[in-house]
């Protein structure tokens, strides 16, 4: 909704009041907007960064680096030799980082 900041603003006496019957029925509303919530429960279920992950197994298989690939110069990432870029040195970049 747009508003027009140039409208002359309305006075106490011109805003309407909610009658004393609406108010209590809102705070008595079960679907109010306020929320409470346990600080301690919801913090336990985050993740810390240099949490303790020494009971975690690893399942990924490593492979060395294959004849169709290389390792970057700039950001050490291995990649395929389609992503070398032509430069005039003798290290290799990846496109990403030339």
């Amino acid at each position: 909704m747009a508003t027009d900041y140039d409208a002359p603003r309305k006075g106490e006496e011109e805003l309407p009041e909610d009658s004393l019957e609406e108010l209590t029925s809102r705070r008595n509303d079960k679907e109010s907007g306020t929320v409470d919530v346990d600080e301690a429960e919801a913090a336990e279920s985050f993740e810390l960064p240099g949490a303790d992950l020494s009971h975690e197994e690893l399942t990924v298989q490593v492979l060395p680096r294959q004849a169709n690939e290389f390792t970057c110069a700039s950001c050490f990432l291995v990649k395929s030799r389609t992503q070398i870029a032509k430069t005039s040195g003798a290290n290799e970049y990846c496109v990403d980082c030339v």
